[in-house]
């Protein structure tokens, strides 16, 4: 018999009605909201974080079992972060309450992560572009091309979402991608777009925008720095790769 604290438990105690455990049956020094105001949010694993959201159980599950339950079905924060409303509320002790929480909580969690890198990130090298975006851009299962906007000191003034789908030179067009640059008095440009298949090697496609968009910038006299293309932890620029 695996831990009820696990989330497991026998079957048959719940046909001879035996109470399952509460978040009071734990002792304290056990239970994650107690362990939090005494020994700080970062000592508490996602299982317990998750339960002080959730606040509360179900008449079958402790609120320890329910966040495990929940992480599991969702095979982790990994797909968590991306979920529904009708996603959660689809698991069994997770009603319109506690989803709310659960993406009020995760919203702002990357609302403040990105405050605190767009009030400070200055790009000076590929590497730190691929780490402005790495963590948005990774996982998601479309194509995004999307610019971020420098001042003349390399500071991040805007980014923004150009075009979702297949890339391509005729449909990312360099008048959306000046357009804004323009807007925000941009010295200069950075290009992204992520490859869902994990792997960032770059395609004919991705070249021919690349020389397109840099050659428009000349033009207009707003440098094209570089075209990164993201994948999953890993990163091509394609001004290293001399297509810039």
């Amino acid at each position: 018999m695996i831990l009820v604290s696990h989330g497991i438990y026998p079957k048959e105690d719940l046909h001879l009605g035996i109470k399952p455990l509460t978040i009071r049956d734990f002792p304290l020094n056990e239970r994650p909201r107690e362990r939090m105001l005494k020994e700080g949010a970062s000592v508490l694993s996602n299982q317990e974080l998750l339960a002080i959201i959730l606040r509360s159980g179900t008449k079958e599950e402790s609120v320890l079992q329910l966040s495990h339950r929940l992480i599991q079905q969702f095979e982790g924060l990994n797909l968590l972060k991306d979920a529904t409303i009708d996603e959660l509320i689809a698991v069994k002790g997770i009603g319109n309450a506690k989803a709310v929480e659960i993406l009020a909580s995760l919203e702002l969690g990357k609302r403040v992560n990105r405050l605190q890198i767009e009030d400070r990130y200055i790009i000076r090298s590929p590497e730190d572009g691929a780490n402005y975006v790495m963590d948005e851009m990774r996982f998601l299962s479309q194509e995004h091309f999307v610019c971020i906007y420098l001042n003349t000191k390399n500071q991040v003034l805007h980014k923004q979402t150009v075009f979702i789908g297949s890339l391509n030179a005729s449909i990312v067009h360099p008048r959306e991608v000046f357009k804004e640059a323009m807007r925000r008095s941009a010295a200069s440009i950075i290009c992204f777009h992520n490859h869902p298949s994990g792997d960032p090697n770059p395609s004919r496609e991705d070249i021919e925008v690349t020389q397109r968009l840099s050659e428009c910038g000349k033009i207009v006299g707003i440098d094209v720095l570089d075209h990164i293309i993201i994948g999953d932890q890993k990163f091509v620029s394609l001004k290293e790769k001399g297509y810039v």
